[in-house]
This record gives C-alpha cells, structure tokens and sequence, in this order.
C-alpha cells in the first residue's frame, strides 16, 4: 500500500506555559497516520531556527496563526505527494521552500512540526514504535537522563543567573533505577529547602524555584541533596546548564544575583573552582555563543574528565558542530529538533558529532507539550544522554514515563547507558 503522503493538517494546541504551539497531523494513502508538536525554548540561540509568530496584542504576541497558514498553504502543497518514508527528501523541500537559513519565512515551529509528523507516519505505516523505526535492525542503549533539580535563568524569573541545575544518575543499573534515584534526590532537595524556609514552588520546567543568595549556594544545596538521599558521587553526578548567553556577551560575564561582573578569564576560574569542589560531570554552555576561545579554553581546562556541551553555541547545526569540533571549542551537543528546523537537520549534527566520538545529549525545551518524540529520538538514534527537564510536571513526566515504557518492552535486552553515555560509541 502507498506511503505517499495524502493530507497535512496543522492546529493550534497549548504548550506547558499556556502559550500557543502549532500540531501537525500527515495522513498517507495507505491510512498511515503521524502527529508533530513544536515546543518553544525560553533561551535561544541567535542562529537557531525561529518560531514565526503573529505578534500583536492578541495572546502577548505568540499567536501562531501565520504558521498555521503556512502548513495548511504551501508546505501541504510542497509535500502532498511525497514519501514519507524518504524523510530526508520531505525536509530538504521544506529546506528549499523555506529558503532562510532560519526558517524564518515559514517558521521554525511549522517545519519541525510537520517534520516530525512525517517521521511518526513512517513509523505507524511500518507498524513498529518510532525509536524502533530509528535504529533499524541496531541494538540501542536507554539514555543516561539529565534531570533539572533546582531551575534558573530564563526558567526561573532570572531568580538565579544559572539556567539549571540538574543531576545524572551515572551509577544506576537500568533506567527505571535511574528515575528511582532521581525520585530521592529530588525529594531530598524539596525537603532541605522546606526546613530553610526556601520552599516557593517550582520554575517552568518542574526543578524547584532557586531561592537562593548566590549561585553557588544552589550547588551546595544540591550536592547536600545528593548526600542527604544516600548516593555517593560516583553514583549520582551534578550537571550545569550555565546558558552564559543570557548573562554575558563580548567578553564579559555579569551575575544579577551576586551584582558582580567578571571578563572571561575570570568567569572560567570560577567555574572551575566549581567543577574542583562539586561533583560536576558536564557543564553546558558555560560562555556565551559568542565567545570561541572561552569554549576552547575551558574544555581544553576540564575536558578530560567533564563534558563540555555546546547548545546556543552550535544551535544543533551540523556545519556548527564540524568547526567545534576542529577548533576543540567543546566534546558533546546539545540536539533540539525544533533548534534545527527539520528532524534530517538534527539528524545530520548528531551523525557529526557521533564520527567525531562526541557526546549527545537529544533536549527537550522549557515551553513543552505531551508529546514524547525526542525519548525516541534519543533511544532510536542512541544518543546515549537525554535532557527533559525536571522530576514534576505531566510535560516532563510523560517523557521520563515513555522511556520506562521502552525499556519494559525492550525487556532484559535493555541495557542502560549510564556513565557510558556521555561518549558516543565506536560505530559499528
């Protein structure tokens, strides 16, 4: 029966922060059907694909009526037709009929959307779950979880400057211990802020809300979390998204909360110090995307034994990813789909990075939906590392949930990443 794509319908649905995002439906000939969510990051690169929205007084300015137009209009018109089982043709005439390096004429948020929706009707029309449907006949791995405890930044009001805080359950077994150790820690760190009289709720990704007096009390906390639920730090490991884009640029790094600005030089000693006293395993962002040589300094500082992620700084973008990788400017990306524009996109700077025995890390974003692609992204291409957001919130919890349901069925083949995780394996 036909793959060929028959009908594309894109409608408007709300995302975790009650703000506008565009769905997309592809039905094909043969009944296959598949559905795309875009989600919406608060922090955004400056090369990264854009949402288009309507601007305005109406819904704050993120309506999404213009992209909605343009699914329904021309990209039904480009694809009606196609096969959807040649997902790299479909998002090179996306490419093409969008023609910016941005995708800021058809807009970020209804490529990847219709993208997606082309990939899960593949997968549906193949009869195999999606992840499935990725990897082919390859054995895959269940990702080593980044899992936010305390939010910051633009997740957080700007409470603190550092975006998240999170942890890495390296040293569980399978990845439902994972979440079990994470549940703990978690818990843990709710409980130390209730008895400080910390407790105000959570940020926009589910970590509870930094009510701290500086930055580094945030990670004193969380290193006492750590301890206080019974892991030692071999087991459970701290990660960093710094996104210092937000809070520095040209050289120079200046934090709101403890009102003091450092050069680059000095914003890299204090991170360091940082990594020297916590049990820091990866650290994204810690520059602004700006700031090349920062990058190249501090991998080249604690490379060997931290992994160093570049997010703002490659904006999932394969060309990106090759000169970082030349220049020796950080050891592992960060994947957005919806920061690339196309799933082929995000699929051709993971490849990158995997060659070059990178780590990678497939992200979610701070504006979420229900939707579970990118746990599938991550478990189909074996990214080794998946980044969600926090342990709170149905947005995160679906995803953290749609991986347990994939390891259950894997069953005793499952094998779990852990610390391997955070280095891409030799391909086979």
């Amino acid at each position: 029966m036909s793959t060929l794509i028959q009908q594309v319908i894109a409608r408007r649905i709300w995302d975790s922060r009650g703000r506008p995002t565009v769905e997309v439906d592809v039905v094909l000939r043969n009944g296959g059907r598949g559905r795309g969510v875009a989600p919406a990051g608060a922090s955004r690169g400056s090369r990264e694909a854009v949402d288009l929205r309507d601007g305005g007084g109406a819904l704050g300015g993120f309506g999404v009526s213009l992209a909605l137009a343009n699914v329904n209009g021309p990209i039904a018109q480009c694809i009606v037709g196609m096969d959807a089982m040649d997902q790299q043709a479909v998002d090179d005439a996306l490419v093409a009929l969008d023609g910016t390096p941005t995708k800021s004429a058809l807009g970020g948020n209804a490529t990847i959307a219709t993208s997606l929706a082309v990939l899960h009707a593949a997968a549906a029309s193949a009869g195999v779950p999606l992840w499935r449907h990725l990897a082919g006949d390859r054995a895959v791995r269940m990702p080593l979880p980044e899992i936010q405890i305390f939010g910051g930044g633009a997740h957080a009001g700007r409470r603190v400057d550092i975006q998240d805080f999170l942890v890495m359950p390296v040293g569980a077994a399978s990845f439902d211990e994972a979440m079990v150790m994470t549940a703990e820690v978690y818990r843990a760190a709710g409980e130390l802020m209730d008895r400080a009289g910390r407790r105000c709720g959570v940020a926009d990704e589910g970590g509870w809300w930094p009510d701290f007096k500086s930055n580094e009390e945030a990670l004193e906390m969380l290193t006492r979390a750590i301890d206080a639920a019974g892991f030692r730090h071999d087991q459970m490991a701290i990660s960093l998204d710094v996104a210092a884009s937000e809070f520095g640029g040209k050289g120079r790094y200046t934090l709101g909360l403890e009102q003091r600005s450092y050069d680059t030089g000095e914003w890299l000693d204090v991170l360091q110090g940082w990594v020297a006293r916590y049990p820091i395993l990866s650290v994204e962002d810690p520059v602004a995307e700006d700031d090349a040589e920062g990058m190249r300094a501090f991998t080249a500082a604690v490379g060997d034994r931290v992994q160093v992620i570049g997010d703002d700084f490659l904006v999932t973008d394969a060309q990106l990813v090759r000169e970082a990788i030349a220049n020796k400017s950080c050891n592992a990306v960060l994947l957005k789909p919806n920061q690339a524009g196309t799933v082929s996109e995000t699929r051709a700077a993971m490849e990158v990075a995997r060659d070059a025995q990178w780590g990678r890390v497939v992200s979610a974003r701070s504006g979420e939906t229900e939707d579970v692609a990118i746990v599938h992204l991550a478990i189909g291409w074996d990214a080794g590392q998946l980044k969600v957001g926090s342990f709170a919130r149905s947005e995160r919890m679906a995803k953290w949930n749609e991986a347990l349901r994939i390891e259950g069925d894997i069953g005793v083949q499952a094998a779990y990443a852990g610390y391997a995780g955070r280095k891409a394996l030799p391909i086979a």
